[in-house]
């Protein structure tokens, strides 16, 4: 018999226990005769040793007994062997590795990423179910088994700064658009994260594919298993770069599609001939079955044919998602903010997603239900908890689009000690729902989100603490949406949503 690890498998070892997830962390299926998700596990510190000797390979089961016999040199083969093959047994049902008679049996049996096999009917992320293995969330079991200390698990890294599109609503001012990062610090800090047991990277720009030394980055990721995630217009796909995405089966790509429209799409990106070529870079991904997701901002420009996206999305079985949230930029400069929906036009929006799909306001509401069990004492959101960012230069800053909030700078600290002694870290995971008075006792806050970059962005001093008031208004927006349509629907039986209008 012989096994191998599936492909879209990532495994980590922390000593007294091993980890084990599929990488479902970017809106896309890794298809399994449309199974969806596998989910994540813990895994004992023997059962981390017997998993650790499986590969991406095939590999013959006495072979593999051989090699766990190297580590438990004090125990009987034959017990190894009978305790090997329930323990594999029970990974395959599960589904994270697959056997077969022979190694070519093996690899067929791993079935890859494929377009043609995702079920038409999905379009957004939103939707995606997991199944978890494991009792509690791998982040609650990492920070009890750590004590309570958070657990780095994904870095977003910006590898160059420069971008050969100039969005209208883009949070980066255009005149920091200048630099790329050194790949002696880029290959520095994969090692690092694989020091940290690093899970989850996304390459970001400005436009990623303008860093000469793109390949060679998504390479050395592969190398260090890491799942990443590629934010791209597309614009500049080639040959190369296709054929160093295809060979890791852990990358998945998200790229921007504003407009079906090519004069709304290019009056938005300010590049002639963008959407012509983004649409050709969707195709070749397509084409040779590279995971990605398509994401559309709705904004003044595109508010009337953003949903001719979402149908040519989910015509391509693509997953896709579209938002109406426009931050301000990172130098609390608010030009960008002249194309985000005035109230009217968000509301109009809301409305025509609900009259398009029957389960977008039950959603919400299912959502504000479960935020009415958060209390004062809860984190205001994840930043710092489980996920960090980096620029160009080193710096290092909470989230995307907050990168003047600097926490430490890569060059003169270890990502680890910024991780876990930066002062402003520290500040940020220390703040609590009660931090923000106004929100604790707002009667709309099932309906918002606090986001702090949002505050910070908008606010001229750049404090997170104030809270943004437009963000306010869209949250009573949607709670008088959310409870006319359930109004309605408790006195007729029925779902009228045309009685939203």
């Amino acid at each position: 018999m012989y096994i191998k690890q599936k492909s879209n498998i990532i495994f980590r070892n922390y000593n007294s226990f091993g980890y084990i997830t599929d990488n479902r962390n970017f809106g896309y299926i890794n298809t399994n005769h449309n199974e969806g998700f596998i989910g994540d596990k813990i895994l004992s510190d023997s059962g981390a040793a017997f998993f650790s000797v499986l590969d991406r390979k095939p590999q013959n089961f006495d072979e593999l007994v051989n090699k766990i016999n190297q580590i438990y040199t004090d125990v009987d083969i034959c017990i190894i062997k009978e305790d090997a093959r329930d323990f594999y047994n029970t990974l395959e049902k599960e589904g994270f590795i697959v056997t077969g008679k022979t190694a070519q049996e093996c690899e067929e049996k791993d079935i890859r990423f494929s377009y043609q096999e995702l079920k038409p009917e999905f379009i957004s992320k939103n939707d995606i179910q997991t199944i978890p293995y494991s009792v509690k969330s791998t982040q609650d079991f990492f920070e009890e088994y750590s004590e309570g200390k958070p657990q780095l698990t994904s870095l977003h890294v910006e590898i160059i700064s420069k971008c050969n599109e100039r969005c209208i609503h883009c949070y980066i001012p255009h005149e920091n658009k200048t630099c790329s990062i050194d790949p002696v610090l880029f290959y520095n800090v994969l090692k690092q994260c694989c020091d940290m047991n690093l899970l989850h990277l996304t390459l970001s720009g400005g436009e990623p594919m303008l860093h000469k030394n793109f390949c060679d980055f998504l390479r050395k990721c592969e190398e260090f298993n890491f799942s990443v995630n590629v934010l791209s217009n597309l614009t500049l796909l080639d040959e190369d770069i296709i054929n160093v995405m295809k060979t890791n089966p852990l990358l998945g790509v998200q790229v921007s599609l504003y407009s079906m429209n090519p004069e709304i799409h290019d009056e938005i990106t300010q590049l002639k001939g963008s959407f012509e070529k983004t649409i050709k870079g969707i195709l070749k991904l397509l084409e040779h079955n590279i995971p990605m997701q398509i994401s559309c901002p709705i904004m003044k420009q595109n508010k009337n044919c953003s949903g001719e996206v979402i149908k040519w999305a989910q015509m391509n079985n693509i997953p896709v998602g579209d938002d109406y949230v426009i931050i301000a930029k990172y130098n609390h400069s608010t030009s960008n903010l002249n194309c985000r929906l005035s109230f009217p036009e968000v509301k109009n929006l809301i409305i025509d997603k609900a009259l398009s799909n029957p389960n977008y306001l039950e959603r919400m509401k299912k959502e504000a239900d479960k935020q009415k069990s958060y209390t004062a004492d809860d984190f205001v959101c994840s930043v710092c908890h489980s996920s960090i960012c980096l620029d160009v230069n080193g710096n290092v800053y909470p989230c995307a689009g907050w990168q003047d909030y600097v926490v430490g700078n890569i060059n003169k600290s270890s990502l680890k000690e910024i991780w876990d002694n930066s002062p402003k870290v520290q500040y940020l995971r220390n703040l609590r729902k009660k931090d923000f008075p106004k929100c604790i006792k707002c009667s709309y806050k099932e309906y918002c989100t606090m986001c702090m970059v949002r505050n910070a962005n908008e606010n001229p001093l750049g404090n997170p603490l104030i809270v943004n008031e437009y963000y306010c208004k869209i949250a009573k927006l949607n709670k008088g949406i959310v409870l006319k349509y359930y109004d309605e629907s408790l006195q007729s039986g029925k779902y009228h949503y045309i009685t939203l209008k």
